[in-house]
């Protein structure tokens, strides 16, 4: 989502869950506490021939709440984001277009990109769960891993020059980099190899450092699948983040 949006949600959540806890501690209850290399499979290169499609055809790619049971899935949301950032700025060239995937935008020479947004379904403390369960559940749900997922298509060997851009650009700002949107300055500490994912015809995972000011960090996920002239981008957000295995894993399945 938005880059400056994520750092808003994550100091949000942040906050409250503070909050929650420090109700928590002042209660009579009892207090409850609650380097693997980006994945790269041989290449098989798209086909040659291969004709890119449009916005509304790689929409028609891309997961679906009917694909992801256990996850909310909003493409408006997520459509949004993709046309508030268009106007964002970074301050390193090589970094453009990580920054543009980040926000669901269209990278290198795509022909038409479809967009959603998932989030994990909280799971709801029983009825009769005690104070310190329901709290968990309560941090649970504000912590939960969101994100933005978007699948570009290309003509020709499109979609293989797009993944290499993204591997380079990862490499290339691997010191951090800072994206101005709306005025609003968000800082990413380094990027950093993610845990290997084994997916389509090539794969690549990082991990990025946001900067949250006050000392406080927060980890993103940033997935990347090519499946013959297709791309797929995972960007997750959250408190406490992980890699969104399930919504990658259901993406890949959909490209066939």
């Amino acid at each position: 989502m938005r880059n400056a949006l994520v750092r808003r949600t994550v100091l949000a959540a942040s906050a409250v869950s503070l909050a929650l806890l420090a109700t928590a501690c002042g209660s009579d209850k009892a207090d409850t506490k609650a380097d693997a290399k980006p994945s790269a499979p041989a290449s098989s290169p798209a086909p040659a021939a291969a004709k890119g499609k449009t916005d509304a055809e790689a929409t028609a790619l891309v997961v679906t709440q009917a694909d992801l049971p256990d996850q909310i899935v909003s493409a408006e949301g997520a459509a949004k984001a993709a046309t508030e950032s268009a106007g964002a700025t970074v301050d390193k060239a090589e970094c453009k277009p990580l920054m543009q995937a980040q926000s669901g935008q269209k990278v290198g020479t795509a022909t038409g990109i479809g967009r959603t947004a998932t989030k994990a379904k909280p799971k709801e403390a029983a009825a009769d769960a005690s104070p310190e369960d329901k709290l968990k559940a309560g941090l649970e749900a504000l912590g939960a891993t969101q994100t933005l997922v978007s699948v570009g298509s290309y003509d020709a060997k499109g979609a293989e020059e797009a993944f290499a851009a993204l591997k380079t650009a990862a490499a290339a700002c691997s010191g951090g980099y800072t994206v101005t949107e709306s005025g609003e300055k968000v800082k990413y500490l380094d990027v950093k190899p993610g845990a290997a994912v084994t997916a389509g015809d090539e794969a690549a995972a990082f991990t990025l450092t946001m900067d949250l000011d006050d000392g406080e960090k927060s980890a993103n996920h940033f997935v990347i699948v090519r499946k013959g002239n297709a791309l797929a981008t995972f960007y997750a957000f959250g408190v406490t983040a992980e890699q969104p295995k399930t919504v990658i894993d259901a993406q890949v399945k959909k490209l066939g």
